[in-house]
């Protein structure tokens, strides 16, 4: 089995004037999170083989503020987390699956939508991820991303 942890970034500053979505920092309560986050990723031993995760600011300090708890592993910028919907996403999963415990850091609703898709058959069937959530999926080793394939053994948030 490998395990893929979904995890949404944590609460960001609003977009200043002229200021690029891409840009936007996390807020000291969103820090708090993405702190709390890697607490809870490092208590529960899941620890990630590899990272993907999204270009944008936010998602990038959630991401540190994480790996400050659990240990530096190999991580890599991906374009295409960014504004993604199940399907690039299932995609881009497909692309790693020899990665035993992928993390990937990203945005709603593509994760939420994913993470009920490959639950539940239904990427309408989704639940929500709150800011600095965890969702981590179980599915059969070298498995095709689809509709149905994992089981969600764990969901946290702050």
């Amino acid at each position: 089995m490998r395990e893929l942890i979904l995890l949404r970034h944590a609460h960001a500053e609003p977009a200043a004037n002229g200021q690029a979505d891409l840009d936007r920092p996390l807020s000291p309560h969103g820090l708090a999170e993405a702190e709390a986050a890697g607490r809870w990723l490092q208590e529960h031993k899941l620890v990630p083989d590899r990272v993907l995760c999204s270009p944008a600011r936010r998602t990038r300090e959630t991401l540190e503020a994480v790996l400050e708890r659990t240990g530096y592993v190999e991580q890599r910028l991906e374009e295409r987390i960014y504004d993604a919907v199940p399907g690039t996403l299932a995609a881009l999963l497909d692309e790693h699956k020899e990665v035993e415990r992928l993390l990937v850091v990203g945005h709603n609703p593509g994760l939420e939508q994913l993470v009920a898709l490959m639950h539940s058959g239904q990427s309408g069937d989704y639940r929500g991820m709150p800011p600095a959530s965890v969702a981590v999926l179980s599915l059969p080793m070298e498995a095709a991303i689809e509709p149905g394939i994992a089981r969600l053994t764990e969901f946290w948030w702050p």
